[in-house]
């Protein structure tokens, strides 16, 4: 209710921007994170961390995506068009990639360390968090040393979120999803267990119910 879907936007593709794509569209606004040339680093490449990279590519920003999984490499830089991937667990990578970034979007659920993706914030860097790890812990000086600044974020207004939607119609941006009918609703949630989705699923009411 309250918002305008474009007329030549999808439905189907309309569904997880009201979700996934305010969640990380709010906070890429309110930290100016859609100026062009700055450089934005996105940990986790499920339904939020897709968004993020679009959005972020959009915005003209150099994006890095940064994962556990080497699987994910081809589709970030391939499929998202992300400019840089980096495995997390790879020392190295991580080290070469050291403040390097003006903002990082953390969109992993799992629990997971941060001082290594602090470390990749340039001075007054900022790290949000829009997900729910059981706990955030880091050491004093991931915070000290170079002014960064830890945030959380959840999702947008209203009037935001119409801005977003116009935004995506007119930049021709759409989530991947895969369209399921009603009935392959518990399907779907096994296979969201076993991160068998790309990137999200929108159930299609209308025609679950013929």
């Amino acid at each position: 209710y309250c918002f305008k879907i474009p007329d030549d936007y999808p439905l189907a593709s309309a569904a997880p921007l009201l979700c996934a794509g305010i969640t990380v569209y709010n906070p890429m606004i309110r930290h100016k994170m859609n100026q062009p040339g700055k450089s934005l680093g996105v940990i986790g490449l499920g339904g939020l961390g897709h968004m993020a990279v679009k959005f972020g590519k959009a915005f003209g920003l150099n994006v890095t995506v940064i994962s556990t999984s080497i699987s994910k490499k081809e589709e970030a830089l391939t499929l998202l068009g992300a400019d840089k991937f980096v495995v997390s667990s790879d020392q190295e990578q991580m080290k070469a990639e050291a403040q390097s970034l003006n903002f990082i979007i953390d969109t992993a659920a799992g629990d997971h360390p941060f001082d290594p993706y602090m470390s990749l914030l340039k001075t007054g860097g900022v790290l949000v968090l829009v997900a729910f790890p059981s706990e955030v812990k880091f050491h004093p000086a991931s915070l000290n040393m170079g002014m960064k600044t830890v945030s959380g974020s959840l999702t947008g207004g209203t009037k935001l979120t119409q801005e977003m939607i116009d935004f995506c119609s007119a930049h021709k941006i759409y989530p991947n999803i895969e369209v399921i009918p009603i009935h392959h609703a518990n399907e779907a949630l096994e296979r969201l267990i076993k991160r068998d989705v790309r990137y999200r699923f929108v159930i299609d009411i209308e025609n679950s119910l013929k």
